[in-house]
């Protein structure tokens, strides 16, 4: 399970990141000043780190050298969104930078891109007795190869790679047919019924109501 610790100073904020990214599967840590989270990452060892870069204490920018010399691959969270200040970010040595308010998905999407870049997730997931490989884009189920289309399979990986999440049917078409989301709600809904039918996830991808959908994972 990859480790990951946020330090950011707004409490809510802190916390609901730590929530969603336990829901999706990873372990956390929280500080809510630079110095709290320099002690964490002298003590302990973590897998990616979550910096606000306006901290009391220390700031991101000083997190992100102690953390980069530590070989701890950085995403940085911040009000902060102009390009001027995005460009600061990452020519300092953050792998990414995420500007506030965010969609959950997109940071998970974010994480697990960092991750993967730095050998620290690997391509095989095991869920609902599913086992999926983003490498070789393949679904086995007890043994058995499912033959999924190209959309069913990233599809499937959106639902896996975000469980307990609410998703909009309109997000879900943009994130799979990566174009612009004009109502093509049949679309979608078809698509998840046959990815349904194929993979036996019938009681695990759940409607919901006036939104779109939402994958129930093993912890819930």
């Amino acid at each position: 399970m990859d480790k990951i610790l946020i330090v950011e100073d707004e409490e809510p904020i802190a916390r609901l990141i730590e929530m969603n990214l336990k829901r999706a599967g990873y372990s956390c840590e929280v500080a809510f000043d630079g110095m709290t989270g320099a002690d964490k990452l002298e003590q302990n060892t973590y897998d990616l780190c979550l910096f606000d870069i306006m901290l009391p204490g220390a700031d991101g920018y000083e997190l992100l050298e102690y953390a980069k010399s530590m070989d701890i691959p950085v995403i940085f969270l911040t009000a902060k969104g102009e390009t001027y200040d995005k460009v600061k970010g990452l020519r300092a040595g953050a792998d990414d930078y995420i500007t506030k308010p965010f969609e959950v998905i997109e940071l998970l999407a974010r994480i697990e891109n960092v991750l993967r870049r730095f050998h620290k997730i690997g391509n095989e997931t095991e869920t609902a007795g599913l086992s999926i490989n983003s490498a070789s884009r393949t679904v086995t189920k007890d043994g058995r190869r499912i033959d999924l289309t190209c959309k069913e399979f990233d599809l499937l990986q959106l639902f896996v790679r975000n469980p307990g999440v609410a998703l909009y049917r309109e997000m879900i078409y943009e994130q799979v047919w990566h174009n612009p989301y004009m109502g093509e709600s049949r679309t979608v809904d078809l698509h998840v019924q046959r990815l349904r039918k194929k993979t036996g996830l019938e009681d695990r991808i759940e409607a919901v109501y006036k939104v779109g959908y939402r994958f129930r994972g093993d912890k819930e």
